[in-house]
Order: C-alpha cells, then structure tokens, then sequence
C-alpha cells in the first residue's frame, strides 16, 4: 500500500521501526520511546503519524543568534572565532536544573518562531562571516534529520559544524550524526548513574559510551563540560574519578570545562556554585593528568586560558570571551618550546570577541 505524503509541517523520521498494530519504536536515543499512533516521545517532537515516525519541529527554530565559538564552549576550535548557533524545543533528558527549560520544555508552537531551510542556514553564516554553525541552546540530537541536512549544506560552503549536547544516542544512530558534525561540546553531568537517574532522568553508561565512540572512532574535534552543582555532583571523589575515567579512556588532551551553575527551573533552592569550588575542580582534573581544564561562567582569566603542557607558558589568554596574548606558532605549536597543542587552530586568532549578535532569518 503507498504510503499519503505528509502534511508540510512534518518531515519523516530515521532510526526507527514498527512494533505491529500501527505502535513504532524510535531508536535515536537510549529512551527507546514507543508511542502509538497520535503520541509523542518524551523529547515531544518525535511523533508517530500514522504508524510512521516523524519529526515536528524540522526547519524551524527557536532563534537565531552570532556568538563566539568560545561560548559553546569550545577553546581548542578556531579560537576567537564566530559561530551561528540555532536550537528548536524539546529535550530527551529531563534535568531538574536546566539552564535553557525554557526551550528545552518548550511545546513546538510555544518558541518556534523562526523558520530556515539547511541551504538558508548554511548561506546566512557564510555571508556573515561565521566559520561554523552549532546546533545548540536545545541537544541536536532530537532534530537530527535537521541538524544533518544543515550540515551538508555547511560543506557545500566551507562551513563547519559543532554540537552541543548531551551525547544521548544510540549505537544506531551514532555514526550517521557524528559523521556529519566536525566538532562537539559533550556535556558530562555527572559522574555517578544516581545523579543521572535522578537529577537527568537519564542513563550515564550511554553518554560515556558515546565519548568513547568519538575519541576512539572519529575524527570530531571533542570538548567536555560539567556544570558543577553544589551538593549533587562536587564532591572530590566523584571529581576525580570523573578525571581519572578521561584521562584513561579519552586522552589528557580532551579539553574539560568546570561551569558555575546558577539556580534555575526545579532547582531555585540550590545556592551558586562558589569559585573556589570550580578552581578545586580545575586543580583535581589537572593533577590527574588532564592537560587542559577550564573555568566557565565566572570571570577567571586564568581559569578561561589555555596553557602549554610542555613549558607551561600561556598559550592563549581569554577574558570571558576576549581573546588576548596568542603565543602559538603557524602549525599550532607554542612559539617557546614548540610543543604542539591540540585542537582545531588556524595559524592566526578569530577577533569576534564577545560580541552577540541576534539574527533573524526571516
């Protein structure tokens, strides 16, 4: 029987199969949601239409918006230069303190006003200027059929790529997303399975399988961040086994970044996180080998630099998003003692700076 076309505002989904009487099972992510027909998934805009998948919220966004690559935050990724980031609603996690609920919870009618087709996307950030586009402010994950038609668009123009998210993915769907990525910010919440189960409503072994999976299997620039809440993942154990599973697993060159949390969403009663706290985190990290760990959310220009790990010498000076002393040479190497630093780097700074600059695609 042939399948009826569907209506404009859906787009057909992957990574999924039936389950008889018109129920499918979606295996983008670890949930395995298995809604019948008319139903969502928990992140809402994966949808059974019909006893098809389908995804609602392709080609539209909750915003548009230039940042700074540092921002994402990627240090080691053509530092200083700019990025276009967009983001659409919903999420496949349910963190009690996320930062950006206001999309992440967002009903598809609620904050999707904007509406940009990949060639669009990919057009607007060349003529702008932007070395990249980053999927962001909600996990691209979830609008994967999007986000990867985005990126070829990119290559089509010499446009790169960046996600950031929480890495929660299947072994299924892995491949084909990352394939189409040239850079990811992966956040690590946590590094207990409680904290996952009960702060995240999520899994930790499906994340860390897919840190694994980059580092070991791709060639996606990979950076971490943690945002470190007080009481619920800052203790010094759990911190250092945290650096220690890195070091082992991803290498002392994958960048971590410790970021302050601030109450938010179903969190109001937890106080912000003191910058003493994240520089013990920086200084556990370090001691476990991790070459490069940084401070975020709070202005520590020493916290937000990056070092040489052969001399120590400051390589790249930052404050907040400001980029200052460059001391690297034209193949990346420091300009001291000619250890190489890794990372995406072009022979010379972006000069972008701090700047925001809101973009409206209409």
């Amino acid at each position: 029987m042939t399948e009826q076309p569907l209506p404009d505002d859906l787009h057909p989904g992957r990574w999924w199969h039936p389950l008889g009487e018109g129920q499918v099972q979606c295996d983008l992510c670890p949930r395995l949601c298995r809604p019948r027909p008319g139903q969502r998934g928990l992140c809402y805009v994966r949808m059974n239409h019909a006893g098809r998948m389908v995804l609602t919220t392709y080609g539209r966004s909750s915003g548009f918006c230039v940042d700074p690559i540092e921002k994402k935050p990627l240090n080691h990724f053509l530092p200083g230069t700019s990025v276009l980031s967009f983001g659409t609603a919903g999420c496949n996690l349910g963190c009690r303190f996320c930062q950006n609920w206001d999309i992440s919870k967002a009903r598809t009618h609620d904050r999707l006003a904007d509406q940009a087709s990949p060639a669009a996307i990919a057009a607007r950030a060349k003529e702008l200027g932007c070395r990249s586009v980053a999927f962001t402010y909600n996990d691209p994950v979830i609008f994967a059929e999007y986000a990867l038609d985005v990126a070829a668009a990119c290559r089509e123009v010499d446009v790169r790529t960046v996600a950031v998210t929480a890495g929660y993915i299947t072994p299924q769907a892995r491949p084909e997303f990352y394939a189409g990525m040239d850079a990811a910010n992966v956040d690590l919440k946590g590094f207990t399975p409680e904290f996952y189960r009960k702060v995240c409503l999520g899994e930790l072994q499906p994340v860390l399988d897919t840190l694994v999976y980059l580092r070991r299997e791709t060639t996606v620039w990979l950076e971490l961040t943690t945002l470190v809440i007080p009481g619920h993942n800052d203790a010094t154990d759990e911190l250092s086994r945290q650096a220690d599973w890195i070091v082992e697993h991803l290498g002392p060159d994958v960048p971590l970044h410790f970021s302050a949390f601030h109450p938010d969403f179903q969190m109001l009663d937890v106080p912000r996180t003191p910058p003493a706290t994240l520089r013990r985190a920086r200084d556990l990290a370090r001691a476990a080998g991790l070459r490069h760990v940084y401070t975020g959310n709070v202005h520590d220009p020493d916290g937000g630099s990056t070092y040489c790990h052969g001399c120590g010498a400051r390589l790249i000076e930052r404050d907040w998003y400001e980029l200052g002393e460059w001391r690297l040479d034209a193949e990346g190497r420091c300009a001291g003692c000619r250890t190489p630093l890794a990372g995406v780097l072009d022979p010379h700074p972006g000069r972008w700076g701090r700047r925001r600059l809101p973009v409206s695609m209409s």
